[in-house]
């Protein structure tokens, strides 16, 4: 298949690898972005997680927590313009997706659209408001989160990310800055899973395949290749999961220290992070 500049440039602005890499790694992708952007880290190509954001439409991202903070929801309302965005009238409806996520348990866009607000379903709104403003209006992502603990939430100035944390073992005075500063972990550094135990399959034969790779790349004997990819699956697994990456606020601490040192019953069970435009 043909592979346009278009798309090459496209690819080279998520990356931030050369044009030509991208482009032959696009030809033998047949045209798939994530299967190109996988070629590209197993011929070595440093990706730049910042640059794959790049691309990200115009919106905000709100979350609210209920009373209780046994629950939370998050949606991701989306617009073409950042003049549109931070409209008082979107900015209030937004608010109203969020707090209707959260009272219906919302955790899907497309049941989203047919729940209703004033009795005129948010499908119905959506179009109102683009016949008003003249935009594509869009709920892109609608997450709900519950607790036997407690969920803290943590909105990134600006609305553009969001993350909600459930934790439960606990009942200590301090918890919910604790849940904050654990939050801003994971907007900060965006990890795939708490721990190794939690990371997906797909994803552990993904980076496993990727050490081979490398490695077969480096020239090492065969009968190393497997140690070694089981090596960078370990540095993955640091670099990656909530629980080993290191503390934010004090990089002499892993994050699973620092909950450790609050209170060792504190567990982190779940996690949503919601960037504008990522998927």
């Amino acid at each position: 298949m043909q592979i346009t500049a278009a798309e090459v440039n496209k690819l080279r602005q998520q990356t931030g690898a050369g044009m030509m890499d991208c482009k032959k790694a696009l030809e033998e992708a047949q045209g798939d972005f994530e299967k190109a952007i996988e070629i590209l880290r197993k011929k070595g190509q440093k990706i730049s997680a910042s640059r794959q954001d790049r691309d990200a439409k115009e919106g905000l991202v709100v979350c609210v927590v209920s009373e209780d903070k046994k629950s939370a929801a998050a949606i991701e309302l989306n617009c073409e313009t950042d003049f549109v965005a931070r409209n008082e009238e979107f900015s209030a409806f937004a608010q109203k997706v969020a707090h209707l996520a959260l009272s219906e348990k919302v955790q899907d866009e497309n049941a989203m659209a047919e729940k209703s607000i004033e009795g005129k379903k948010i499908s119905d709104h959506l179009l109102d408001m683009m016949a008003k403003i003249g935009e594509k209006i869009t709920v892109s992502k609608t997450i709900y989160l519950s607790s036997n603990g407690i969920v803290v939430s943590y909105t990134h100035p600006g609305n553009r990310l969001a993350v909600l944390v459930s934790l439960e073992g606990s009942h200590k005075e301090g918890i919910e800055e604790v849940g904050k500063a654990v939050a801003m972990q994971i907007a900060a550094l965006n990890p795939v899973a708490i721990d190794e135990k939690s990371v997906p399959q797909e994803i552990i034969e993904r980076e496993l395949e990727i050490g081979r790779e490398l490695a077969r790349q480096e020239g090492k004997p065969e009968n190393m290749i497997e140690k070694i990819a089981q090596g960078k699956l370990n540095k993955f697994y640091k670099e990656a999961t909530l629980l080993h990456q290191d503390f934010v606020r004090d990089n002499g601490k892993t994050v699973k220290k620092y909950l450790e040192e609050f209170d060792p019953n504190l567990k982190v069970v779940a996690f949503k992070r919601v960037q504008l435009g990522a998927k």
